[in-house]
């Protein structure tokens, strides 16, 4: 109430002093409610998802970024969680802990090459597309990049994981594990598992994880809209908030 009548005094005041010439874009920004066009939405969201891409792409590219974040981290397989585990109780942690730091290494040095593919994607954005995504969830826009560049993503990523995995010596860590567990009486041989196919997706998964929380942060953190343009935008429903 106390906003609608502050707001009622100002436009009042206006028209008072002679100046009922404000048209409805100042008329709207003097009220907070500046109408947003399909050419600003979509720029703010292309400019929105081109800085949330980077930022996601700087923060999984980095040694560790993978294995520093809890939700990032992947894991050891589920296949070998026999292995692991019968390891573990006997205090064989080094070839365990080896494996899950050789497997986040390798995602990382893969994970920049998401930049351009996603940056072809923030270019390719309709105006359909911009409307949806700023209706949408919290994650609205990286639902729609795993979509449309998942699987581009997965073949970008394979060779690259190949190799890092040779640059961190994933086989042989691997190899090591698996022979110090069949070197122990009475257990079962481990199942096998692709470790290849298993770092890319999670390389994958790694990285529209830390896109959906940048989108997230853009959408409900006002500090994270660093240009005037993101402000517009998304800062519409802030006071409603």
């Amino acid at each position: 109430m106390r906003r609608s009548l502050s707001a009622a005094i100002l436009l009042a005041s206006f028209l008072l002093s002679g100046c009922a010439t404000l048209n409805a874009d100042a008329l709207g920004d003097l009220l907070g409610q500046a109408p947003l066009d399909e050419a600003t939405v979509a720029a703010g969201l292309k400019q929105a998802l081109s800085i949330g891409s980077g930022r996601a792409v700087d923060t999984v590219s980095v040694v560790d970024g993978f294995l520093a974040d809890e939700l990032l981290r992947i894991a050891i397989p589920q296949q070998l969680s026999g292995v692991t585990s019968t390891l573990r109780d006997l205090g064989l942690n080094a070839p365990v802990d080896d494996l899950e730091i050789g497997m986040n290494r390798a995602a990382s040095l893969a994970a920049g090459e998401a930049r351009t593919v996603l940056t072809t994607a923030v270019s390719q954005l309709t105006i359909a597309d911009a409307f949806a995504i700023l209706n949408g969830g919290d994650t609205a826009a990286t639902d729609l990049f795993r979509a449309r560049t998942g699987d581009e993503l997965r073949t970008r990523f394979r060779p690259l994981v190949n190799d890092a995995m040779a640059q961190v010596g994933v086989a042989r860590i691997y190899n090591t594990m698996v022979d110090a567990y069949d070197a122990l009486p009475l257990t079962k041989k481990p199942e096998m598992v692709d470790l290849e196919d298993y770092v890319v997706e999670g390389t994958v998964n790694g990285v529209f994880t830390e896109l959906g929380r940048e989108e997230a942060l853009i959408r409900h953190d006002p500090v994270a809209r660093t240009t005037d343009l993101l402000k517009r935008v998304f800062g519409r429903d802030d006071a409603a908030n």
